[in-house]
């Protein structure tokens, strides 16, 4: 009843050209299995849904898995960026994650509580990048959440490490790709610790050069060190 009673919502909701539109950006989706909802009106639902009016029609969708349609999975993934209780939240991301089948809905899982809860956070993304088989997903929002949370004040230099080991442990095109964006950003946050990366080409050459554009393209990037990266690749 309850997967009934949202996916009625959802189609009220629905876009029929933004659905034919996404389709086209998400591999694997068809017409079939997304409607077609707009991110603010799924982030919006997700809202009301964690309100305590709410609470047993949403705990009964998060444990309803798997989903039929894509829009199901962003809106779980908005929902769970919602919790409060990290303890709550991380035991309902790793109910989740396996289920994750797309690069959309896997970027779009952001926890808030991850921002202050980063020491019991650390653990389970050593362990989501190990992950076998490996898991393509998982494994990418293993390295969002390092990218997220761990290049600032929380930054150690093995950090690269991981996100250089996931590049080499996985040839699929969306964790290289989270690889490639991940060191792009760490080079504009920690230029002198991930620079050597580039330079010794510890990178595999697709990821390497992919590294090279997203940092160049970067305004957080001095015209400088641009120069330097260009002659990198």
């Amino acid at each position: 009843m309850a997967d009934e009673e949202i996916i009625k919502e959802l189609f009220s909701l629905q876009d029929i050209k933004y659905r034919d539109f996404q389709v086209k950006l998400i591999p694997g989706s068809s017409k079939e299995t997304m409607i077609g909802v707009r991110t603010p009106f799924l982030k919006s639902f997700a809202k009301r849904l964690c309100k305590k009016e709410s609470f047993d029609l949403c705990e009964k969708f998060l444990h309803s898995l798997p989903h039929k349609y894509f829009d199901e999975n962003q809106l779980h993934a908005f929902i769970i960026s919602e919790q409060k209780d990290f303890n709550i939240c991380i035991n309902l991301v790793e109910v989740f994650l396996p289920y994750v089948d797309n690069w959309a809905t896997c970027d779009q899982l952001l926890p808030k509580v991850f921002k202050k809860n980063k020491k019991e956070l650390l653990p389970y993304i050593y362990r989501w990048l190990d992950s076998e088989p490996v898991h393509t997903y998982m494994v990418r929002f293993a390295l969002g959440m390092l990218m997220h949370h761990f290049l600032d004040e929380d930054f150690l230099p093995e950090y690269l490490e991981l996100a250089c080991a996931a590049s080499t442990r996985s040839e699929e095109y969306y964790v290289r790709m989270m690889v490639a964006w991940y060191f792009a950003t760490a080079l504009a946050k920690q230029w002198e610790a991930s620079l050597p990366y580039i330079q010794n080409k510890r990178l595999d050459s697709w990821t390497h050069n992919k590294t090279i554009q997203k940092a160049v393209e970067s305004f957080r990037i001095t015209p400088e060190q641009k120069d330097l990266l260009k002659k990198l690749k």
